[in-house]
């Protein structure tokens, strides 16, 4: 088989040339590309500074702006295709992605999963951008709800990205869903003290604070009676109930009740535990008969201690050595 050069030399000049025909369409194809890129900028910035007037609308914006710069980009990209593909269809691209939809899912599962689960949380609205939540073993402000995860600061000012998809299948608490917040702490007081004197002086301090609030009023309740203390609550409300206002709040109300239990002579016990050490050998012990195996005694006669018993015995000395026969002086 003879190789004609010219053939193939032939075929790559047909080629460029075709490239070349086509260089104007490609060209006008990324143009209009750009042009519907930056009306989806647009269009996406726009939606977000109507709705950042209102709280409540701030997510509503984000989820209309990313759902409209989603689908301006993708009929930008049908456009853009139809101009530079000869014979492209929107049909065709229709048909490639169903034939390709089963594989792209299992591929893309949990980023679809989590782009889903982003959309429902800002259109539900749990928490909002700013809120401070806890889930799990993390706690602090949300920074942004992004398609695919959330960005929360930590109160140590470190960054936890959490996947959507965990946020939207478990327990969220939201510190900051109401003005209001309660706040309560735990008082150990000893038995001996007087509880009436005790909870009124925990009432007085905590109301003097300007950062508690007088409506809900505080109250303080008898919660335990515990092994070495009888325990009561503190509990007060404060707002709003950011971090920084519940540490501040938390801090002036222990540090003047600590102290005012203490000016009136109340004590704070500290657990105790005390140990005893009793003798229960006794006299009759080994006697199956009368030993009592640490019973009580009853009515009857109480043995004696198995040490006094011993200490009453009279002590007999030791025999002088005898010398053996046959060994005494002559």
């Amino acid at each position: 088989m003879d190789f004609d050069l010219s053939e193939a030399t032939g075929a790559l000049q047909d080629l460029a040339n075709g490239f070349v025909q086509r260089l104007p369409y490609l060209l006008l194809a990324v143009v209009v590309f750009l042009l519907f890129y930056a009306l989806a900028a647009l269009v996406r910035g726009s939606i977000r500074a109507l709705a950042s007037g209102a709280r409540s609308r701030r997510n509503l914006g984000l989820v209309v702006g990313r759902l409209s710069y989603g689908a301006i980009i993708f009929v930008g990209l049908l456009v853009s295709l139809v101009i530079a593909i000869p014979g492209f269809t929107p049909g065709q691209l229709v048909n490639i992605l169903g034939l390709s939809s089963v594989a792209i899912g299992f591929a893309f599962r949990d980023i679809l999963q989590n782009f889903l689960a982003g959309i429902l949380l800002l259109a539900s609205e749990p928490f909002r951008i700013g809120d401070q939540i806890v889930i799990g073993n993390f706690e602090g402000t949300v920074e942004n709800i992004q398609t695919r995860a959330t960005f929360i600061k930590t109160y140590d000012g470190r960054r936890v990205v959490i996947p959507n998809s965990n946020l939207f299948t478990n327990s969220v608490t939201v510190n900051t869903a109401h003005e209001q917040r309660r706040l309560e702490y735990d008082f150990g007081l000893g038995f001996g003290d007087d509880i009436a004197q005790a909870k009124a002086i925990l009432l007085q301090v905590v109301q003097s604070i300007p950062e508690v609030l007088k409506e809900p009023a505080p109250d303080v309740l008898v919660v335990r009676l515990a092994e070495s203390s009888i325990n009561v609550r503190l509990r007060w409300w404060v707002q709003p109930p950011r971090q920084f206002d519940v540490l501040t709040s938390q801090d002036l109300v222990l540090e003047q009740a600590a102290a005012a239990l203490l000016a009136a002579g109340i004590d704070i016990p500290f657990p105790t535990q005390q140990v005893l050490f009793h003798d229960q050998t006794e006299e009759t012990d080994g006697d199956r008969s009368r030993q009592r195996e640490g019973w009580p005694p009853g009515k009857g006669t109480v043995p004696r201690p198995a040490r006094q018993v011993q200490s009453a015995r009279p002590t007999s000395k030791p025999e002088p050595e005898q010398a053996p026969p046959g060994n005494s002086e002559r």
